[in-house]
């Protein structure tokens, strides 16, 4: 045995190359005691045989060729935008949804206000016309007045909207009938 180490590094180069294109990066990475136990045994054995007593071997660094370490950055890269791409997502998905919750809660209650002012208007118009006469108003008749109270609040709306085109409406004592009947 002429030259040691390089009878050394030529035992350590032959187990690495059996061993390490067995793994992936990430694990060759994650497996350096595995390589270091299988560098051990290799030279205890190899070099016991000239005289050599190994106690240790260890594996301190493994540097992967350049274009590989640059592919590597490039996958991790591509998972974590991609990660955050899915986290935006389902951000923007969570402020639809609770959007729509709102607007849906809004409509339940704006309906809930108007039924609750239109039984107020109806309460007051019997109270207005039965008031001292203990006549009793038929429900087709509450529904008539009803109805012409929306009637004149529909055009007064109208006429309030600043942004309101020309709106044509049959417009007299008969039109209200009219649509009543229908």
């Amino acid at each position: 045995l002429t030259d040691v180490h390089e009878q050394i590094d030529s035992y350590v180069a032959d187990v690495v190359r059996s061993c390490v294109p067995h793994m992936t990066l990430d694990e060759a990475f994650e497996k350096k005691d595995d390589v270091s136990n299988a560098v051990q045994q290799k030279l205890t054995v190899e070099m016991g045989l000239y005289g050599f007593q190994i106690h240790k071997a260890l594996v301190t660094e493994m540097v992967p060729n350049a274009a590989v370490v640059q592919s590597m950055n490039e996958i991790n890269k591509q998972k974590r935008l991609r990660d955050a791409a899915i986290m935006a997502a389902e951000g923007d998905k969570i402020k639809v949804v609770k959007a729509a919750e709102a607007a849906a809660d809004a409509a339940q209650l704006q309906g809930e206000g108007i039924a609750r002012q239109r039984r107020a208007i109806i309460d007051g118009l019997r109270d207005s016309i039965t008031h001292g006469s203990g006549e009793m108003l038929s429900t087709e008749k509450i529904s008539e007045l009803l109805l012409i109270t929306q009637y004149f609040e529909t055009l007064r709306d109208i006429a309030a909207n600043s942004k309101s085109s020309t709106v044509f409406l049959p417009h007299s004592a008969g039109a209200v009938a009219d649509v009543a009947s229908q």
